[in-house]
């Protein structure tokens, strides 16, 4: 059998100092992945007292530069936080300038030497972005004609600006982005305002819907999973995959990628059962529940990214915890999938459980956040809202004994992991 996580990347050997490198996803109108903002904090403060901006970019530019930008943000574009002092400096080299977009923090001056010298690096092929903008202000009016992208938070202006902002933003072509967009709502008022991109966790949380149906491509992977579980024969297995087409397709995808690492093609339904067995065909289903939005055209959907790279991320924190019991690692990828289950069928994880038979321990987890799997669940989605993470990372690490070194190893991993399986796979 091969599996899965024997032919990734793994950790590496990175030497990074007390900082984490987090990313939060940026949607296109349709929910797509568009980007990822690069987000650098200081392990022992809040967001709010990182004092050298310049450190800071230098930090994640040299962090994402050292694991490879691609393997950082895969196929979207990565926005970094730049001030004065960092558009002065000489960091720009060791950015790919296709891949990265420079955004301009709201507190920089307009100076005519810092203007001067974004229109150097825009004539290099570096494009920019306006960040937490509130209104016409002086310095806005002067940096507005150099920027692609103009981003407003949610949490700092009121719709009545927003109504009034927007269309002439949109007027002078400018791409806009709306932050922190936490609800549908804001989602919904944002996209009626002729908003192009959204950044926030609004789709990873669960709208509760009464008697909402599972769609028949969701139906016909719960039932694979119950025969799974079940310790059906394998030829039960093959027959219920051949009833669905996009199953078949998407479980040879699976064993042909650099993932799983077969040495030759594997072109029948019966090799690729064999080859990733029970353990590893599990993990492939509850990945595939996330998938089916990829039928309409965006395979990289925010949710499959999230849930792919939060399974991978708490599997290698347990294997990392417990080395030696190789069914937590298992637990621990069950517990970061499932935790987005509630979001993606649209009724409650209570519900859910009652359909999908789990452990105690993996109940306790999903339902309230407790037992070692919670604590590790509870960590994960901590790191995703970076911001939420001053006076409770830190002392959840010290108690799980783990350094920060540590941590940002195996979140790069977990980046890199979900983006091979989701871009090669699905």
């Amino acid at each position: 059998m091969i599996d899965l996580t024997l032919h990734d990347s793994g950790p590496r050997s990175l030497r990074v100092r007390e900082f984490y490198l987090g990313r939060q996803p940026i949607l296109d109108r349709n929910q797509g992945l568009f980007g990822y903002e690069l987000l650098f904090r200081n392990a022992p403060v809040g967001p709010a007292h990182v004092t050298n901006d310049l450190t800071a970019t230098a930090a994640v530019i040299a962090h994402a530069s050292q694991l490879g930008m691609e393997k950082t943000i895969g196929d979207a574009l990565g926005f970094v936080n730049v001030d004065a002092s960092v558009i002065m400096s000489d960091i720009f080299p060791f950015l790919p300038r296709e891949k990265v977009v420079l955004e301009i923090t709201n507190s920089m001056e307009a100076t005519p030497a810092v203007l001067a010298r974004i229109r150097e690096l825009i004539s290099h092929g570096f494009s920019f972005a306006l960040d937490d903008v509130t209104g016409e202000t002086p310095d806005v009016l002067a940096l507005l004609p150099l920027v692609d992208y103009v981003k407003m938070d949610m949490r700092n202006i009121p719709l009545s600006a927003l109504t009034k902002l927007a269309p002439r933003f949109r007027q002078e072509k400018k791409k806009l982005v709306a932050e922190k967009v936490e609800t549908r709502e804001e989602f919904k008022n944002c996209l009626d305002l002729g908003f192009d991109y959204f950044q926030g966790y609004y789709f990873s949380k669960p709208v509760i819907m009464s008697g909402k149906k599972l769609s028949p491509s969701q139906l016909a992977v719960m039932e694979l999973m119950t025969l799974v579980t079940s310790d059906a024969e394998n030829n039960e297995i093959e027959r219920a995959i051949k009833r669905d087409v996009s199953l078949a397709l998407n479980l040879l995808r699976l064993v042909n990628t650099p993932a799983v690492g077969a040495r030759q093609r594997i072109d029948s339904l019966s090799q690729a059962v064999t080859i990733l067995g029970r353990r590893q065909l599990q993990r492939w289903l509850q990945i595939m529940l996330y998938a089916e939005p990829s039928k309409r055209g965006h395979s990289m959907t925010p949710l499959l990214m999230l849930a792919t790279t939060r399974g991978r991320l708490l599997e290698l924190l347990a294997g990392k915890l417990r080395p030696k019991q190789r069914d937590s690692a298992d637990i621990a990828f069950t517990v970061g999938i499932m935790s987005l289950m509630d979001t993606l069928f649209g009724i409650s994880m209570s519900e859910i459980l009652e359909q999908i038979p789990v452990s105690d321990e993996v109940r306790d987890a999903l339902l309230d956040r407790s037992g070692f799997f919670g604590d590790l669940l509870k960590l994960v989605e901590c790191i995703e809202r970076i911001e939420d993470m001053d006076g409770q990372i830190v002392p959840t690490l010290r108690d799980l004994a783990m350094s920060t070194d540590e941590l940002v190893e195996l979140e790069m991993a977990a980046f890199e992991w979900s983006d091979n399986v989701v871009r090669y796979a699905l």
